[in-house]
This record gives structure tokens, sequence and C-alpha cells, in this order.
């Protein structure tokens, strides 16, 4: 009899050595509590369908089905006998197995009836979905068609009447993770429940040995439900107990006050302003005022649509930390993004921001750029205002994070697109300061409210809804170049006519060329058809079409559109590649209205602001993301013309592809694109895997199905910890969290 065991004890303890070495190279499970936490995929019940017609090309699946027929024959090019056998899933959806070489005890074991789980990659011949050579287990579910039932037929692992389905490998099947599972529950000794017993008797909770047990072997429906909820109570209460606690830390950290001046640069730019800041940035203007004039390090994300004012609200804030003696600097992820910062920064300020020169303010501060593209001489003069303090406002890239710029006070960091840069890189900033400094982070992602509370659950949230006057809509339609070429024509004389109309356009490709590719390293020959570039390929549908050409490429494209659709048009070039100088000048080229057309990768998705561009056409627009492809057209429409967003693709209509783009089409909201955009991810993606790719047990949880119960767990969390801040009466739960949410991914959560 197999040895009792702990949720610590080794798999080979209790599976033998080859059974564990599978689980460990497969799958990354060593002990019993690995395996039990590894939960199923899925559970399908009997008479049920898996829907086979939504299976893809390629990929490794486990499908219940029934089969309806089996034949053989000899094979054409060698000796032996083919066995087929086609396998129904209750909808009409049909899968041929195919067996090679002489096995005619298959054809005994797959009669038709008969139920089972059949695992391999899916493959397509003759338009058929095919699974060639399978692994599957039968289930005793009734006899064969004209076969009576034994007791053999019975497998324990499936008695119930829901089969867990579970993530599997090629070489660890879900039938054997089944067992393996059967194996260890029959001989654990109960885990200690680490839960709190008032909270499990408040929440309604139960035990976590019944609910491991359940999860894996569910008698119906309720109790799965049961098991599955305590489960996520356990991943939601770990990780809102981490950010409670890191917030707590924080606020009783010491930062030097940064309090408002009753009179200074900040109330002479506001006096300057030629607009009317919205509501929204006034009140957002005032939460941050408020957090910088306390004696605790500021932590606030700052979210807004694209052009919903956020530049404004975080130079306002920097002004006041200037005003109190301090300096600020403005991390952005590119130095395009960088350098447009510093130009529209120079200019909202004018004489404020260049104290020092012959038309600047006696009373203001100089602004600077540090950028790893700097000249020698231009960047020891940068470091030299930076050291010194005469610069108040320090703009740049990862640059700054050298050893070499050294701030004279760092009173507050504002981090642009906080999802763009690493963990070290952000700590590394804040550790040029003395004291901690004061932290605004700001993206024009929307993040859904439970994003928002799990992934930054450590900041403050601040968000600005209204756009300023002046904004004009943005309109966004699907071209389906496969099915209708002409309308790809449509949208390249589209492009003429805005220029003739005094405006400018970008065309976004995904891809840089050259052999040099954003998503592919693949040379990509762009297709010409006759529409110009995007023209009817394939490309972009999933499975097999999207692999008959890599994505369009930059450098491809702009040579084809100025020897066809748009010649004689003035067009430019700009892709992350290209020498930092070069950037800024083809930038700056189309800023003046130099340039008509700029053909660019999305170096331009952020912070690129061209009032007089109108119209975007995205090429393969099924390679992009929902919030790329929002923040994309977020370029156009910045003026007092009407923007056009013009999504090319080759997806069928009906597919995945084309619904996501069809989404993005249909509305502007960014934040319901922000949670289209979470469903079609991985939820635990979201979270964030440790940089250093150890598995996370955060498995369950779903940031948009399980919102009222993210929201109980945080309100759990405050209050367990006003009482009880370090968890020390509660050590069980403490060492819970940490298996939960490690110290590097506590790190990543806390960081942002």
């Amino acid at each position: 009899m197999t040895q009792p065991c702990t949720m610590d004890t080794p798999l080979a303890a209790n599976l033998g050595g080859k059974t564990a070495k599978a689980m460990a190279d497969q799958l990354g499970l060593h002990t019993v509590g690995d395996l039990l936490y590894h939960f199923p995929r899925r559970y399908d019940q009997r008479g049920e369908h898996t829907d086979i017609r939504s299976l893809t090309v390629g990929e490794q699946v486990t499908v219940l089905g029934q089969v309806r027929r089996t034949t053989v024959r000899p094979m054409r090019q060698r000796r032996g006998k083919l066995l087929e056998a086609v396998v129904e899933d209750g909808s009409g959806g049909t899968l041929t197995l195919t067996f090679f070489g002489n096995q005619a005890w298959r054809e005994r074991d797959l009669k038709p009836g008969r139920w089972g789980l059949f695992a391999g990659k899916v493959t397509e011949f003759r338009g058929a979905r095919q699974l060639n050579g399978p692994e599957y287990v039968l289930l005793g579910d009734g006899p064969a068609d004209g076969e009576v039932a034994t007791e053999a037929d019975e497998m324990e692992e499936f008695a119930g009447a829901l089969i867990p389905v579970y993530p599997a490998a090629a070489a660890v099947p879900t039938w054997v993770i089944a067992r393996c599972v059967r194996t260890v529950l029959d001989v654990l000794t109960a885990p200690e429940d680490p839960m709190p017993a008032a909270v499990r008797a408040g929440r309604n909770l139960i035990g976590l040995d019944a609910a491991l047990r359940q999860i894996h072997r569910p008698a119906g429906e309720a109790e799965l439900f049961r098991a599955r909820r305590r489960l996520k109570w356990d991943e939601a209460f770990a990780v809102q107990l981490t950010l409670v606690q890191r917030k707590m830390r924080a606020a009783d950290s010491p930062a030097r006050p940064r309090p408002r001046a009753d009179a200074g640069l900040l109330t002479t730019f506001d006096a300057r302003l030629p607009y009317q800041l919205t509501d929204g940035q006034q009140r957002v203007g005032e939460e941050i005022a408020a957090d910088l004039a306390t004696a605790h390090p500021m932590h606030r994300l700052l979210q807004g649509e694209v052009g919903s004012g956020k530049t404004v609200c975080a130079l306002r804030a920097m002004l006041q930390v200037v005003d109190a003696g301090g300096q600020a600097a403005l991390l952005a992820p590119t130095e395009v993004l960088a350098a447009q910062h510093h130009r529209g920064i120079q200019e909202l300020l004018g004489p404020l921001g260049r104290a020092g020169e012959l038309d600047g303010d006696p009373d203001g501060t100089r602004v600077v750029l540090v950028t790893g593209s700097l000249g020698a001489a231009a960047r020891r003069a940068a470091l030299d205002e930076v050291r010194d303090g005469r610069a108040g406002i320090v703009i740049g890239t990862h640059a700054l994070l050298y050893e070499g710029v050294d701030f004279a006070d760092l009173g507050l960091v504002v981090v642009d697109e906080q999802h763009r840069f690493g963990v070290e890189q952000r700590d590394a900033l804040r550790a040029k300061a003395e004291q901690p400094p004061h932290v605004l982070v700001m993206t024009a992602t929307p993040i859904p409210r439970t994003v928002a509370m799990t992934v930054y659950g450590d900041l403050e949230t601040s968000a600005l809804t209204q756009l300023p006057n002046g904004r004009s809509p943005i309109a966004s339609h699907v071209v389906p170049a496969a099915e209708k070429p002409a309308f790809l024509e449509r949208a390249w004389r589209r492009v003429r006519e805005e220029v003739t109309a005094g405006h400018q356009a970008y065309v976004v490709c995904p891809r840089i060329g050259d052999g040099a590719g954003t998503g592919t390293d693949e040379e990509a020959p762009a297709a010409d058809d006759g529409t110009g570039p995007g023209g009817g390929s394939g490309a972009g549908t999933g499975g097999d079409l999207a692999a008959r050409r890599p994505p369009l490429a930059v450098t491809e494209v702009a040579e084809l559109l100025a020897d066809g659709p748009l010649h004689g048009l003035r067009l430019g070039v700009l892709h992350g590649r290209l020498p930092a100088d070069a950037k800024d000048t083809v930038m700056r080229a189309f800023a003046a209205g130099d340039l008509d057309v700029l053909v660019a990768t999305t170096v331009v998705e952020v912070g690129v602001n061209v009032p007089n561009a109108t119209v975007m056409i995205v090429l393969d627009a099924d390679r992009f993301g929902v919030s790329q492809l929002h923040q994309l057209r977020g370029r156009v429409g910045r003026g007092s013309a009407a923007g056009l967003c013009l999504l090319v693709t080759d997806a069928v209509e009906g597919t995945p592809a084309r619904q996501r783009l069809d989404a993005v089409a249909s509305t502007t909201d960014g934040f319901r694109l922000a949670e289209l955009d979470l469903e079609q991810r991985r939820e635990g993606d979201v979270l964030g895997a440790t940089q250093s790719g150890r598995r996370s047990h955060l498995r369950l949880l779903s940031l948009l199905r399980d919102t009222d119960l993210i929201v109980e767990a945080r309100s759990e969390a405050i209050e367990l910890l006003d009482g009880d801040p370090e968890l020390t009466r509660h050590p069980a739960l403490a060492d819970a969290v940490g298996a939960l949410v490690d110290e590097e991914r506590a790190e990543y959560l806390e960081k942002g």
C-alpha cells in the first residue's frame, strides 16, 4: 500500500520514479502539493460534446467523443493496414483518428457507440480534422453497440458524472494525471487549513482539504462550485493581503513633503495656459497636489483615454515639486516618446522652461532631455544641469537609470506607459533619491476595475474620463482585403483625399523588414495583387492561413506604396531600428507637415502628437491586440478635423480575429475594449509570471468574472491587517500567502 503523504511529499514517493520524472520534466510538478494545485482545465460529461469544429490545426487537444464507425483498409504506399475511426462530438462535428500498421486489436477497442477521451495534435487532411496515432482511454459508460458491459470497462478515475480534463502534455495525458491525483488523494494527510476560522465562517467557505478533493473528483456541479469558490478566494485573498500589506508599509515610509506654493511656477503656468482645464484635470490635480504635500511617498496611477490630458496633469505635479525645491524625472519607454515629451513640455512652458537663456523667465526652471543617443558634449551639459539642480524637469529613457546620472534632489518620478518598463528599471530610478520620491504612473491603456485593484492594488488611482475641448471623434472601420479588394483600393484613395485636403496619414505595419521584425524575423515579400499592400493573402485568419506569409513590413510596404497607390506623395519611414537622430528627424518632419504619410511600426503607438494627422491605415490589423489598436487610433483626430482609422485584415467573417476587429471598430470605449482584451488573454498573464519564469499558483481567479469576490477579499484583507499588520497571529496564513505570491511576484505586483 502507498505510504501516507503530505503536500510537501515528493511525487516519487507515491508515484514511482518514472512517473514522477515525467511529471517534473513535462509539467513542472515535483511535490504532491504541486500536483493537487494542477487543477483541471475543464470538466466533460458523458453525452455532452466537445466542440470539434472549434479545434485549431496544430493544437494539442483532449477530446471527449463517441466512436461512430471504424474502417480498416490496406495502405497504398507501403505494406500494412490503415485503421480510421470517426469520432463524433454530439453537435455534428467529427474527428478522424488514424492508426498505421497492423493493429487489429484497436478495431476491437474502438467499436461504434463507445465513449472515450482522445488526445493528440490536430492535423488536417483533405479538409477533415484528424488526430494521427492519438493516445486514448475508453470510458465505462455503457457497452459499445452489440457488446455486453463488463466491470473492467469502468475506470475509477472517471467514475463521477464530471470528467476532469487537465492541462496535459503528449507524454503525460490527462487520464494519467487523473490517476496520479487519485493515488495521492487516497493517502493524503489532510493539510492544515491556513484560512482563519472567522473568515471561513463569515464568507461561507468550505475547508481546504475538501476543496482540493472536490475540485479533482466532484460528485456534481454544486460540489465543484463550492470547491472552486474556496480556491479562488485563496488566490484573491493572497494577492490582496500582499498588496494591502505593502501599501501600509509604504504609507509608513518617510518622504519629503512637496506642498503647493502660494505663488510660483505652477501658479504662473496655470495663468498662462491658453485653455481651460477640464473638470477632470482639476479634480486629478487636487488629488495629486494633496498627495505630494504629505510626509509619505505618493504612489498614484493616473489612467485616461488617449488625448485626455494626462501630460498636463503630470506637468502641473512636476512644477509643484520644482516650486518646493525638488526635481522631477519623467521616464518614457522610447526615445521617440521621450523626445516628443521634451518638445511638448518645452512648448507648454515657453519661457518658464528656459531659465538662464536670453528669452527665458529668470524665475523659471530648465527642462533637459537625457537619452542614450546624446552626443558626448550634449550629455555632459545635460548631466551637469541635473546634478547641480538647474534642471528642474528631467525627461529621458532608460538612460536616466545609468550610473553617472545624479540628481540634486529628486522629488517626483513620473512613469509614462508603466507596462513598458521592467521592475528593476523603475526601482533603479527610485533609488536615485535620498528618500523615496513620490511616484506618478501614467497609462493610456484603460484598465478594468478588478485589474486596477489586483495588479495596481498598492496604488491610489485617478482617472480622466473627459476629452479636452477641440478633440474630434474617430470613426473606425474594418477593411476585409481578401473578401473585398475594392475596399482596400478605396482606403488608399481616401489617404490621397485627406492629403489633398491638407491633412496627413499614418500607415502602420506589424514588422520592420530587412530581417529585423517585430513579431517575426522572417523576410516577408508583401502581397502585390493590384490592391497595394495588405491585399488578399489569407494572412491573419489563424491556424494554417496565418502561416501563408509573414506579417507585412514597414520597409517593403513603404516601397510598394511609393511606386503604387500613394505615388507622388511625400512618404517617411519610422521604426525602432533607425538611429535616434534619424527617428527624431523623421518625427520632426512629419510634425512640421513636411511629410504626407508616415509608414511606421507601433513606435507611434503612444505619445506621438500630430494634430494634422486625420487618417490611419493599420495593415494586418489582426496581428495587433485590442488595446494596442485602441492606442494606435488615438494618434488621429487630435485636432479639429475628424479622425478615421481603417483596420485592414484578411481574417474572414466569423473568425475570432475578425470578431476582435469588429469589436474595436464598434466602440471607442477603452474600458470596454480593455475587458475584451482581458477576456482573450490568459488571465494569469495579467497577474504576471515572475521574471524568473517560476510557476504561479494563481490559476482559477478571473479578473472579469470574479469581481465581487475580489472586492470582498480586499475588504477582508484590510480588516485583518488593521489588527495584525504582519500576520504574526496567523503564521499559517502568512506561509500560504508566501506560497501563492512569492517575494519576487510580490515585488512585481508592488512595483506595478
